[in-house]
């Protein structure tokens, strides 16, 4: 496992991004979670199929991946969690009833898909950090790249190694770091009591290729920081746009840096 900085002083404590689902509610950081979703949907809208394909959505029914995915004419299966359903997300007027057409919720377990036959669907969304949640990653990705028909895609989203390591120093958890770099897997509790995953790039490249999948990229969710965002959101709020634009076309890297990893990979 590579080293992996630290978060950076003048950047916000992890106390004030616990709200990582991106929705912004009762965030000190709602700027940054409304830059952060609007980059989320770009990434997305860049990466789906550019013909109408079959797409299965594992996010757990509580982001915009679907909805999108539906809106841009694909056939979208989406599975959500029987203990976090989460609820569809509303769709622009004059889409919602196209949306809806294209969109089958299926209620089921996101982690284990032996509900779906081989090579049944063109492309997988993993969003929402919905592998983190599933401590057994190994075995969910395993099943994705089964379902995938040959070709097919998969994009997903993690914790990030820096997120995990950060949460560890908050609460004081020093034994757990100092185990950090001789660790296979970095499982993170959460003071809710939940406990999640986290990710270095080389670790995730690592799980996906063993699994058969072929990466194409791994890259930070935001690289621009919160603290960025925050305070050229503040002096400008028109700026939003501008701000995805860069960050957009900012460099690919696979540094395990910001919060979350994103990754695309390619069933060989």
């Amino acid at each position: 496992m590579h080293s992996v900085p630290s978060a950076q002083p003048s950047e916000p404590t992890i106390a004030s991004l616990r709200d990582t689902s991106g929705d912004g509610s009762g965030d000190s950081l709602a700027r940054y979670w409304t830059f952060y979703e609007a980059v989320a949907d770009a990434q997305l809208t860049r990466w789906l199929p550019r013909r109408p394909s079959r797409v299965l959505d594992i996010s757990g029914g509580h982001g915009h991946s679907a909805a999108r995915a539906a809106a841009a004419g694909h056939t979208v299966l989406e599975v959500r969690d029987p203990e976090r359903p989460g609820r569809p997300a509303p769709g622009r007027r004059g889409d919602a009833g196209r949306t809806a057409a294209r969109t089958v919720p299926l209620v089921a377990d996101s982690g284990t898909l032996s509900y779906l036959a081989d090579a049944c669907v063109d492309a997988v969304i993993a969003e929402n950090r919905v592998l983190s949640r599933h401590l057994a990653t190994e075995a969910t990705v395993t099943e994705i790249a089964r379902v995938l028909r040959p070709g097919g895609r998969v994009l997903l989203c993690v914790d990030s190694l820096t997120l995990g390591m950060a949460l560890l120093a908050e609460r004081n958890y020093w034994a757990h770091l100092s185990d950090v770099p001789s660790a296979e897997v970095v499982l993170v509790p959460w003071p809710d009591g939940t406990i999640t995953r986290s990710f270095s790039s080389h670790q995730l490249r690592e799980l996906l290729a063993d699994a058969g999948l072929e990466v194409e990229w791994i890259r930070p969710r935001t690289v621009l920081s919160p603290s960025t965002v925050e305070h050229v959101l503040g002096e400008s709020p028109r700026a939003l746009q501008r701000l995805v634009r860069t960050e957009m076309g900012a460099r690919q890297t696979d540094e395990s840096l910001g919060i979350h990893l994103l990754a695309s990979a390619r069933r060989r």
